[in-house]
């Protein structure tokens, strides 16, 4: 007997998507975002290329998109979806523990590629920019300055601590060193960073 079930389009879209993320992520990091296509992608995906323009309208905004569900994916892998930076009572530690998962991240060329491409192209591209910082970027700098808010609660940093510009002591150099190559990403290199930007450069 024939089946005569109607076939749920919602299930088969949801498969070409996360078709069509794999693709994207995985052509940036085995060519380069340069010769990473619209085409190409839709080839790897095994989707029509107009399937991919129905959804996106260009090859940044599907990278934007698959990159932000790759960190959604590791994070419901291990279970830390939202997670806070821990606040065992010792700030310091705390802050090491972060900025050493970020180095290993940016290191790692899962991520260190499709950020790369995606920093790039938010140079000449404005809105795509604005969508880095608000889907990927500002998530991650909040969580520093819950922390660091925390801390100032207690007493333990002075009470007119500038939030934002605190975590950019701890973001902006990392960042900076990453994009530009100027140094290695080590967690020797983290565990310091935290060290300048919570004791400065007086002697001590």
């Amino acid at each position: 007997m024939a089946d005569t079930r109607t076939p749920d389009s919602t299930r088969r879209s949801e498969r070409s998507r996360r078709a069509i993320y794999d693709a994207a992520l995985a052509l940036v990091v085995e060519a380069g975002y340069p010769k990473t296509t619209i085409e190409g992608i839709a080839a790897r995906a095994g989707v029509g290329k107009q399937t991919i323009y129905r959804w996106w309208p260009s090859k940044a905004a599907v990278l934007l998109e698959a990159f932000v569900d790759l960190g959604e994916q590791a994070a419901e892998a291990v279970g830390e979806v939202g997670a806070a930076i821990p606040d065992t009572g010792d700030l310091a530690a705390d802050l090491r523990l972060v900025v050493r998962a970020t180095v290993d991240e940016l290191v790692d060329p899962k991520y260190d590629l499709p950020t790369r491409a995606l920093a790039a192209e938010g140079i000449v591209d404005a809105e795509l920019c604005a969508q880095y910082v608000e889907k990927l970027l500002r998530p991650s700098l909040q969580l520093y300055a819950d922390r660091l808010a925390a801390s100032r609660e207690r007493g333990e940093l002075r009470a007119d601590l500038d939030l934002d510009i605190a975590v950019e002591l701890f973001t902006g150099p990392l960042s900076g060193r990453w994009l530009m190559r100027t140094g290695p990403l080590t967690h020797a290199y983290a565990d310091r960073l935290v060290d300048y930007a919570l004791h400065g450069l007086a002697p001590r």
